[in-house]
């Protein structure tokens, strides 16, 4: 466990950093906020093509090779992006962080459910979710802020951060591949999708709800709040709720089940939205501060549950399909997200695009109140 959390931290940190920055880098080099958009949906776009084949990488390659693969696609085209702040080279090269990106979240999130028996799942992925939420809580509101004080390029610097975790990949690889593994053989293959993908459809799709509202705001706070204090304020609180929320939701989950925690989040997730929309016509700072905190709770929260949930619904041979799928939700939510404000915030505003992922989160409700069965797959 603890090489998986040195690789998590160290690859998230690599992401987060240009989550907010990269759209930025794009805009400096003549963007307008729709290719500033485009640039973590096209990433995101990849990391969700990449995802599905990543189980199979593993059976065929082996956890270390793989992991240290994704790590350096991650890590290299970071320090490329100096070269130029056109739009069509900094889309390229986002589109390879992205795949890099797949490698590293299926990998992750896999390694934990092979690591951890089910008993103390949600405790464990509650310190899987703190190694990925303490890079984006210090990072997230600190790049901007570096990028326009500073400069880009220390920003770039720590994007390549996900290289110095290598050494920890190998390491988990050689604990990972010495355990027994449960290939799907074809007869399951012809079954995964009524007996394990459609299980998992729906905390997929609460988590994509969710994911397009908090990727929206961690993309486009820098373009949606004129002054800098505010976009710090912003980002700092979502981050620093979703971490303790995704942290502490955990050990909830473990004693008293995860499903009676999910539709009561979805509904704040909503509300948080709402009320960021709200506080930008002035803007009013309380309702920025209570609505990043309602969104980075259900955000934290939610990622934390449905991954749970997801691997409560299925065999262990299926571990890495599922790790796939829930994360195609999460990069599917946060890349539509990034690219569906940018477009209407072109033909309309940001409050207007919020409130549209407002309501987009809140149709995911009745998919909370779903019960999966028990695996039989």
């Amino acid at each position: 466990m603890p090489a998986l959390l040195v690789a998590t931290l160290l690859g998230f940190a690599g992401f987060s950093v240009l989550l907010p920055t990269a759209p930025l880098w794009a805009v400096r080099g003549g963007a307008d906020v729709g290719g500033a958009g485009l640039v973590n949906g096209v990433a995101l776009l990849c990391t969700v093509l990449t995802q599905p084949v990543v189980p199979r990488l593993l059976r065929r390659l082996g956890w270390g090779r793989v992991l240290a693969v994704g790590l350096l696609l991650m890590g290299v085209p970071s320090l490329l992006h100096l070269a130029s702040d056109a739009l069509a080279p900094t889309l390229a090269l986002s589109a390879v962080r992205g795949a890099g990106f797949g490698v590293l979240t299926v990998t992750g999130s896999a390694a934990v459910a092979e690591l951890v028996d089910a008993a103390r799942r949600g405790r464990a992925v509650g310190l899987y979710g703190l190694a990925i939420a303490l890079p984006q809580v210090v990072l997230l509101p600190l790049s901007p802020w570096l990028a326009d004080r500073v400069g880009f390029t220390p920003v770039f610097v720590l994007a390549a951060a996900p290289v110095l975790a290598i050494p920890a990949a190998l390491a988990l690889g050689r604990h990972l591949d010495g355990r027994p593994t449960a290939p799907a053989s074809e007869e399951h293959a012809r079954v995964d999708l009524r007996t394990v993908v459609l299980p998992l459809l729906p905390p997929m799709l609460v988590l994509t709800g969710i994911t397009l509202a908090g990727g929206a705001v961690l993309s486009f706070a820098p373009q949606m709040l004129d002054e800098a204090a505010l976009v710090t304020l912003a980002l700092v609180v979502v981050t620093a709720t979703s971490a303790l929320a995704r942290w502490r939701v955990g050990a909830l989950a473990d004693r008293y089940g995860a499903r009676r925690f999910v539709a009561p989040l979805v509904v704040v997730g909503a509300l948080g939205s709402l009320l960021i929309a709200l506080s930008l016509d002035g803007p009013s700072v309380p309702l920025l501060v209570l609505g990043s905190a309602a969104l980075g709770v259900a955000y934290g929260g939610l990622q934390n549950l449905t991954l749970v949930l997801s691997f409560a619904a299925v065999h262990r041979r299926h571990y890495g399909t599922t790790s796939a799928v829930w994360n195609v939700g999460f990069d599917l939510g946060t890349g539509v997200g990034s690219v569906l404000v940018g477009s209407l915030a072109v033909g309309l505003d940001f409050e207007r695009a919020l409130l549209v992922t407002a309501a987009i989160t809140a149709l995911t409700l009745p998919l909370a109140l779903v019960r999966s069965r028990r695996p039989v797959g």
